[in-house]
């Protein structure tokens, strides 16, 4: 080592400085060794101090590399964000829009059966249901002009079915005067607004519904059918829209000749994850024997669940793409560790232990790490906020139909704060895990032999 080197500035050697005051900071006690709690906050002062200096150094290629794991993580963390947002969107449409318009469960009756106030009393005094409405439903065809299409017939009464379904906010504007617009033998039909675009049909066109039951005439067997007014378009951005047909209870009953009878109840429940028990308690108040409970878990419980089990793979897949550029903070710690070396050797000589050197490392990491997180989910939440409009102009400006698999026809995007969190925390830990090692080798390093190489 060359004996006529001058001496480091303090602004070389800051540690130099630091080590004194963490020995000369309080007088000692007895024995000559400070005491406990002065000594703990004179390590820990040192530790955020060291860290944070070197967490925002200006030079060398120590800063490049660790920006590079900020960007790493960032990106990582973004993903995760934008896709547990989309799959919370999808989850999100499948219960405000499908469990919108359709009833969370349905009593059927093994035949067809006159309601009652008495039943429909007991349905809704019946725990967790919120309301009852019957109804009568069937598969028939649509017929307007030259075009055909299959349809969902449902006979309903407006004011009761307004205790069972949203489908009130989903007709626009006129919504509420567009279901009362269907009265006993005035023959109004509610389309969903695809079927009624694939029969060339609007408000207040004519639309011709028919059975595939039919009615012996002199002319032959005939299927049974009737002339209905289009009086609103359903636009619920569901499955719905393509193949729903609401018309009155009354002419319902006339169309598939029942008299006075339904097919059964539609119910609206307060928690829709316990529909099977609460549909199970309704039907053993109307009878067992008389009635059957089928519940939106029969429909679309495949696709919920299915939306549960995706999001919480995709979670723990994409939290080990986070882990990976969580790991690149090793590599930027170890080169910190390689740089600042002397400033450590320094240190353990003055007399430093090795609590406040690993600490130091664990805020570098921490710092770094805390960047790179919020970095990401700020920009992962912006990217999800913005997705939406991204997928439509995409989809519409190149006659895309991406979506045409799904019961939606666009991409839903939902921020959840307590997945934001979630993710916050899991990527911070193993943020905080991947500094422990460089930390270590820190405080491993021996005096002797890094300032022999000065």
């Amino acid at each position: 080592m060359p004996q006529n080197r001058t001496p480091p500035t303090p602004k070389e050697q800051p540690a130099s400085r630091w080590a004194v005051s963490i020995c000369s900071m309080e007088p000692p006690s007895k024995g000559g060794v400070p005491p406990r709690p002065v000594l703990w906050k004179a390590n820990a002062r040192l530790a955020v101090e060291l860290g944070l200096r070197y967490a925002f150094a200006r030079r060398g290629s120590g800063a490049l590399i660790g920006w590079v794991a900020v960007a790493g993580l960032a990106l990582s963390v973004a993903v995760l964000v934008v896709v547990l947002s989309v799959i919370n969107g999808f989850e999100r449409e499948l219960r405000e829009r499908v469990f919108g318009v359709l009833p969370h469960a349905g009593l059927w009756g093994d035949q067809p059966f006159v309601p009652s106030a008495l039943e429909t009393s007991n349905l809704v005094a019946t725990p967790g249901v919120l309301g009852a409405a019957p109804i009568v439903q069937g598969s028939g065809l649509a017929v307007a002009s030259d075009e055909v299409q299959g349809v969902l017939l449902t006979g309903v009464e407006p004011e009761d079915y307004r205790q069972v379904s949203g489908i009130e906010a989903f007709l626009g504007e006129d919504g509420p005067t567009a279901l009362d617009a269907m009265r006993p033998s005035g023959f109004g039909v509610i389309l969903g607004s695809r079927l009624a675009s694939r029969l060339g049909v609007g408000i207040g066109d004519p639309v011709r519904l028919m059975l595939p039951l039919g009615s012996l005439t002199l002319a032959g067997m005939l299927p049974r059918q009737k002339r209905f007014r289009v009086v609103a378009l359903l636009r619920s951005g569901s499955e719905l829209d393509a193949r729903a047909a609401f018309i009155h209870l009354a002419d319902a009953q006339r169309l598939f000749r029942l008299g006075g009878k339904v097919h059964g109840y539609q119910l609206r429940l307060a928690d829709l994850d316990a529909a099977h028990a609460l549909a199970a308690l309704a039907v053993r108040r109307l009878g067992e024997d008389r009635f059957f409970a089928r519940t939106w878990q029969h429909s679309h419980g495949n696709l919920h669940r299915a939306i549960g089990a995706q999001k919480a793979t995709l979670f723990v897949l994409l939290a080990f793409l986070v882990g990976v550029a969580a790991f690149n903070l090793v590599s930027t710690l170890v080169m910190t560790v390689e740089q600042r070396g002397a400033d450590i050797a320094i240190l353990k000589t003055m007399g430093a232990a090795s609590a406040p050197l690993i600490g130091c490392f664990v805020v570098l990491g921490a710092v770094v790490g805390a960047l790179g997180i919020l970095l990401g989910i700020a920009c992962g939440a912006a990217a999800a906020a913005g997705l939406p409009a991204v997928f439509a102009w995409i989809n519409d400006g190149l006659n895309l139909d991406l979506m045409s698999q799904y019961f939606i026809s666009y991409l839903p995007v939902d921020i959840w704060p307590a997945d934001l969190v979630r993710i916050a925390v899991v990527s911070f830990v193993l943020c905080a895990a991947c500094t422990l090692y460089p930390a270590w080798r820190a405080a491993r390093l021996l005096p002797s032999r890094v300032l022999a190489h000065e």
